[in-house]
């Protein structure tokens, strides 16, 4: 096998993801107005002019009972770098939420690729459904990185002489793994943010377990703390009636 391009980046191995806010129009009283149009009409909109800790009783209520509607109003925008396995598992979120990836028909992927910190558990035992994950010995953690990174950097030597050749990007990029780092948006509202959370998270007021892949837990985090600083009241209501999206 050819040398890599000189003016080939050397691979860069992370173990973590980054979630940015970059825009939003999402607040408590959004909740509220749209709530009391039910029986207020046009006169609604006074919502907008008052505190909203005043009605944070209408909130509870309307998690707690499962009013959704009035959740929707609302709309945050996250740009989300991590690994190509978490945005697969992101799709299969679909109510609520758009999407925009980087494309690999369109540029040329840089070498960024993830390898699970010493934090990572490694190890499941059981049976799906069943099963769970424990840490990994310092041996398994010392296979995991080595063999990883080997791998990431023969597929990207590939994917370059490759495109060294003049093949096309969206053929050559075939040779890249899921552990290699895209870059997306991701726009939802509080509603389907709630869904999410209750789903890719575990949190120890969650009324129904949820059992996700650590890598995207650790998005979900993220988008939970921005989430949280937007709409305190909301996020809650969501906390106290068990983490269950309405």
């Amino acid at each position: 096998m050819t040398d890599t391009p000189a003016d080939s980046a050397p691979p860069t191995f992370r173990s973590d993801v980054t979630v940015e806010l970059v825009k939003h129009s999402a607040a408590d009283s959004d909740v509220l107005w749209a709530a009391r149009v039910s029986t207020a009409g046009e006169q609604s909109l006074d919502e907008l002019k008052k505190d909203p800790e005043r009605s944070k009783g209408l909130i509870n209520f309307l998690m707690r009972d499962r009013h959704g509607s009035p959740f929707e109003h609302n709309s945050m925008t996250f740009f989300i770098s991590a690994p190509i396995l978490v945005f697969r598992e992101f799709m299969r979120h679909r109510a609520g939420w758009s999407y925009n990836e980087e494309s690999g028909r369109y540029r040329e992927l840089q070498p960024v690729f993830y390898v699970p910190g010493q934090d990572r558990k490694l190890v499941q035992e059981g049976r799906p459904g069943k099963y769970v994950f424990i840490d990994g010995s310092p041996e398994q953690h010392k296979i995991v990185s080595e063999a990883m990174e080997d791998s990431y950097r023969r597929s990207y030597e590939t994917y370059q002489e490759m495109l060294a050749a003049g093949i096309a990007r969206e053929i050559a990029r075939s040779v890249l793994p899921v552990g290699l780092f895209s870059s997306m948006y991701a726009t939802c509202n509080a509603r389907s943010l709630m869904h999410f959370l209750g789903l890719r998270t575990q949190h120890e007021q969650a009324k129904v377990p949820s059992f996700p892949q650590r890598e995207i837990e650790m998005v979900g985090e993220q988008m939970e703390r921005h989430w949280a600083q937007l709409m305190p009241l909301t996020y809650e209501a969501f906390n106290a009636n068990g983490r269950i999206a309405p």
